[in-house]
């Protein structure tokens, strides 16, 4: 049974995704706590409401970005975690923190990396009139959003999209790949070797499909 440590910082939608796709199934992953750096984040009643195990640090201004993330470190090994999932967690972290959990923490970004990276993504597509948008899964690693993809949840865009109506056709795609992703890793089909995404021992595209040997 793998040991899944969640980050969140609000709603818990992907929590909830995981929740009901993996922790509350026969799934090979329990996940053993929540931890947020929001004391009000809904997402902690969501995991309270699964009686699992919730944690909360509160930045201090003028603190040590360092020293918070060492914090948080030292409650997350507590759970010896197989995997880390950031669900919404809103903080950049430290290289540090990364490189603790290289290869054993993945996060959901809301665009078809490596488009978008960063925050407004849905408003920046529609400024940029692309046809597609969507969600990715991939590997943290040190640098914000470039980690390996892991797999992607594609929607068109619509002459009659709002960034409103946009993200809402993203989260969809979200709840699906992401519980899609753990449970891969869960199963063992998953990992990051030399700073690469296989699946089933087939190296990954920076779109998350299996290259072609």
């Amino acid at each position: 049974m793998k040991s899944i440590v969640v980050l969140i910082s609000g709603g818990g939608t992907n929590l909830q995704a995981v929740i009901d796709e993996i922790h509350n199934t026969d799934e090979p992953g329990q996940i053993s706590a929540v931890i947020s750096n929001k004391a009000d984040a809904y997402g902690l009643q969501r995991a309270q409401q699964a009686d699992i195990a919730t944690h909360v640090f509160t930045f201090q201004k003028g603190g040590s970005r360092e020293a918070f993330d060492r914090e948080i470190m030292n409650q997350i090994d507590e759970y010896k975690p197989d995997l880390v999932v950031l669900a919404g967690y809103m903080r950049i972290l430290s290289p540090e923190f990364v490189n603790h959990y290289m290869g054993r923490m993945i996060n959901i970004h809301p665009s078809l990396l490596p488009e978008f990276k960063g925050l407004h993504t849905h408003q920046r597509a529609l400024d940029a009139k692309v046809p597609y948008h969507g969600a990715s899964v991939h590997f943290v690693t040190p640098e914000l959003d470039d980690g390996p993809v892991i797999i992607q949840g594609k929607v068109p865009v619509e002459a009659s999209d709002t960034a409103e109506s946009l993200q809402k056709k993203v989260h969809v795609q979200e709840h699906v790949i992401y519980p899609t992703a753990i449970k891969w890793f869960c199963h063992d089909r998953l990992c990051m070797l030399d700073g690469k995404a296989y699946l089933d021992n087939k190296e990954l595209d920076s779109a998350g499909n299996p290259i072609s040997t």
